[in-house]
């Protein structure tokens, strides 16, 4: 329990204390995030939060964890350090896509292969719960695992939400991960929380600094890799054990709702339209708040609020239902939300279209 803590406490203070000097640092090299079209902010801002939230969670989950209970920490560090040079080299000198994914991939598949970070099921979903090989599962891994990370990033559209939401998912599976004593886990989960609380300090509005690719993809890996060992550890528990869920994958989609779901609506609705998934707009949920009328506090506080529903809402359903019917009910819950919200977004445009008219 102490470690835990400590590393919590750890994390935040060294988080806490270096953003001011990387602020300076950013500024003096003319390090800015700069508007654009699709921007939420209108001033130049520095983007290399993500340094200290690396720095702070990495150096707190090494000095508090138990190596003699985490034998593959050292691989884990190793993916963390790839999406480091990523994140950084991008929010300094702008990459190809092509090339963060290679390096997003060799991240997932260290993180595979050398940690065991890895969905060995489909845990009862679609009636399948093995079976299907270990190439399968495998492929199945890496791809949440990207699938995850790139959430994070596209979610990092306003100040404060990516933050927010990551330091709410990675607290609510460290609990678990605390209450099932897989304490090597807790520690990666409230370390990554502390460096992130510290680090929103500095990013509610007014901003002063933005977590850029290096944070966000530094949240997105820890998360990925604390909903794949949620899923995968919580099946295999005895099923009289208090803390175990029914329907796990469920759960997790329920607790990963925001930017899941986000992702996910966004890619399909740019390919229905006939552009690339990965082709930037104003699409994301953020962006429609924002176009409604809200602040950017105001926007991030109703997400984050709506993410804690959905969370206390799977953790009471899971009991009555199965893995299909909560599955469902969630995505129903989410895309009516979206369709609500939408209609306002047309409505407060037409309204404003007949003001000029």
């Amino acid at each position: 329990m102490y470690s835990i803590f400590l590393g919590f406490l750890t994390a935040f203070t060294m988080t806490y204390f270096a953003i001011p000097s990387i602020i300076g640092i950013a500024r003096d090299k003319h390090l800015f995030d700069e508007p654009n079209d699709r921007s939420s902010h209108t001033v130049r801002t520095p983007s290399l939060g993500g340094i200290a939230i690396f720095a702070g969670a990495i150096f707190s989950i090494v000095l508090w964890t138990p190596f003699s209970d985490f034998g593959s920490l050292q691989y884990t560090l190793c993916a963390f350090i790839i999406i480091f040079l990523i994140g950084a080299k991008d929010d300094i000198a702008p990459m190809s896509p092509f090339n963060k994914m290679v390096g997003q991939v060799l991240a997932a598949s260290i993180l595979v292969f050398k940690s065991e970070i890895q969905l060995t099921g489909l845990y009862g979903v679609l009636g399948i719960h093995e079976g299907l090989g270990n190439t399968f599962y495998i492929l199945l891994s890496i791809f949440t695992i990207l699938v995850i990370i790139n959430a994070f990033n596209l979610i990092d559209g306003i100040n404060g939400l990516a933050g927010s939401i990551g330091a709410l998912i990675a607290a609510t599976l460290g609990c678990w991960f605390f209450l099932a004593d897989r304490i090597e886990f807790a520690i990666i989960a409230f370390c990554t929380t502390g460096s992130v609380v510290a680090f929103l300090k500095y990013n509610y509005t007014p901003a002063r600094i933005f977590m850029g690719d290096t944070g966000s993809l530094m949240i997105g890996i820890v998360c990925a890799i604390l909903v794949i060992k949620f899923i995968d550890l919580n099946y295999y528990l005895p099923s009289n054990t208090p803390y175990k869920f029914n329907a796990s994958p469920a759960v997790a989609v329920g607790i990963m709702i925001l930017p899941l779901f986000d992702t996910i609506r966004v890619f399909l609705t740019r390919i229905i339209r006939g552009r690339s998934p990965f082709h930037a707009d104003r699409r994301h949920i953020h962006h429609l708040l924002i176009d409604n009328g809200f602040s950017h506090m105001q926007a991030t506080t109703i997400l984050v609020l709506v993410n804690v529903c959905f969370i206390v809402f799977v953790f009471a359903a899971h009991q009555v239902m199965g893995v299909h019917q909560l599955l469902l009910c969630v995505l129903a819950i989410a895309t009516g939300l979206t369709l609500w919200l939408h209609g306002r977004v047309h409505l407060r445009k037409g309204r404003g279209i007949q003001r000029s008219i």
